[in-house]
């Protein structure tokens, strides 16, 4: 390492979870000039599973900030760099600023220099590249480098075509066509513009020739704000034919007057993430969904005493919580459904251990943090573990690690007055419980009909894994529990 990279730190966007390969900068702390120390939270960005807040791993002021608000960054990508030596006055511009000619092998730097934060892991970038080869006359201009980059090809640019160059003769008289010939070929004319993939296939969609593009990121980056402005001035031009024939415009649903009555929203974050994961969920296992009505009337006047009960104080008490307590048991009573199937290896892999997944609808989408080693909780102490859950979900600071590693997930579909669903599995995973809303129903209790406490519960398996047989035991045993919950004392 050079004195210059020394003392300029690049600081890269880390791997915040678990195998993630890119996140979202929602809010810088810092700007240039800024004084940072080791430890202090320098933004938020946010990744596929949570918002997390990136501290800085160096002491010094900041020197540049590479990316806006609101833009997604690849993991190992430089985004910050930080003078950690301010008073020694100026010096040359850091490697990641300029881009020398080279031929030589450049190899990433040791792990053990890297920026990485404790508990992130390092980002996946430890095989070598080469570095772009010099071009005749001068240096490779830094845009070569950042298209190279973009263009997902480390360390290797695509110059534009150039025409071969001919040995001259003494005897040809120099004509204007050839006298302009090498200083064609030695300034590309026909350059790639600079874009993500992203974004090309954004300006793809809407018909833009990017050439046609004035970029506003760094270093001459199109960003997908310049695409859409592009987009807004080509529009009059699109509307043109439709005041000779509006009605085939119209007939065919393309029409500006249709775009502008719509809301287009990116998929990425959480929501990309929840996505992925339930398509690959629902087409992978055999999902088996089975229902059952109960009478809870019990389980909620048992609620009620729990809320005044000494040892519950300051805790959430709530229906949901004696759901899963009565899943708990139930699991413990059977404790084959709490298992997963490895496709690899072709094992099922029963475990000893429950952690319990809750489904949490936040502002950036579902998760499902889980309650680890529940099965072995008292129920105070998963009453104060599901609260602590349920608030740091909605205020989006779930850690990546505390949804990681569940075995089975309650979805609560009757917050939101739903009867009944057919919830799909979260990967990995092998049962779901959607609990249902309690209502006043008519039931028939004791031989005569009687306004009842009444809900129902539907339970999703993996088939692959969990026969009928298994999958009506546990769903019977949670509702035999919560119609007597005192079998959560007899049963346990």
């Amino acid at each position: 390492m050079t004195a210059t990279e020394q003392r300029f730190r690049e600081f890269k966007m880390p791997d915040v979870g678990e195998g993630l390969t890119e996140a979202e900068i929602l809010k810088w702390y810092v700007q240039p000039g800024d004084t940072v120390t080791d430890g202090q939270v320098i933004c938020e960005v946010e990744t596929a599973k949570a918002a997390v807040e990136l501290p800085c791993p160096y002491d010094g002021v900041v020197r540049t900030v590479h990316f806006e608000e609101g833009t997604t960054v690849d993991v190992g990508t430089s985004i910050i760099v930080v003078d950690t030596d301010p008073g020694a006055g100026p010096a040359e511009a850091p490697a990641a600023e300029s881009a020398p000619a080279a031929e030589a092998e450049e190899e990433a730097e040791p792990q053990g220099r890297q920026a990485v934060l404790v508990g992130y892991g390092a980002a996946p970038s430890s095989t070598k590249r080469r570095a772009r080869k010099a071009q005749p006359g001068g240096a490779a201009p830094a845009a070569a480098a950042v298209q190279a980059e973009l263009n997902g090809h480390a360390g290797t640019a695509a110059p534009a075509p150039a025409a071969p160059a001919t040995p001259a003769t003494p005897t040809a008289p120099a004509t204007p066509a050839a006298s302009a010939a090498p200083a064609a070929s030695a300034v590309p004319t026909a350059e790639r513009p600079l874009a993500k993939p992203p974004v090309r296939k954004l300006a793809k969609d809407l018909g833009i020739d990017l050439a046609a593009v004035t970029p506003t990121g760094p270093d001459g980056v199109i960003t997908r704000e310049d695409v859409h402005a592009a987009a807004s001035a080509a529009a009059p031009a699109a509307e043109a034919p439709a005041e000779v024939a509006p009605a085939a415009s119209v007939a065919t649903g393309g029409s500006e007057a249709v775009r502008a009555r719509e809301t287009r929203i990116p998929i990425k974050g959480v929501r990309k993430a929840t996505a992925q994961a339930m398509v690959k969920s629902a087409f992978t296992a055999p999902h088996v969904t089975e229902f059952i009505t109960v009478d809870v009337t019990r389980t909620m006047k048992l609620v009620q005493e729990l809320k005044q009960d000494p040892d519950m104080a300051g805790l959430r008490v709530n229906p949901l919580l004696l759901v899963a307590k009565a899943l708990l048991v139930a699991i413990k009573r059977n404790p084959e459904i709490n298992a997963a199937w490895d496709e690899e290896n072709q094992e099922i892999v029963r475990k000893d251990y429950v952690n319990l997944g809750i489904a949490a609808a936040t502002p950036r989408g579902l998760i499902v943090p889980n309650i680890k080693d529940a099965g072995a909780k008292t129920l105070p102490q998963l009453a104060a573990a599901l609260g602590e859950l349920v608030s740091t979900a909605r205020e989006g600071k779930t850690a990546p690690g505390d949804m990681a590693g569940g075995t089975v997930t309650i979805t609560n579909v009757g917050v939101f007055g739903v009867d009944a669903g057919t919830p799909i599995l979260n990967p990995g995973e092998s049962a779901i419980l959607a609990f249902g809303a309690v209502k006043l129903q008519p039931w028939v209790h004791k031989g005569k009909v009687k306004p009842r406490q009444v809900t129902t519960l539907a339970l999703s398996f993996d088939h692959r894994l969990v026969d009928g047989e298994l999958g009506s035991k546990v769903l019977a045993d949670i509702a035999a529990i919560l119609e007597h919950p005192k079998r959560l004392i007899t049963w346990a």
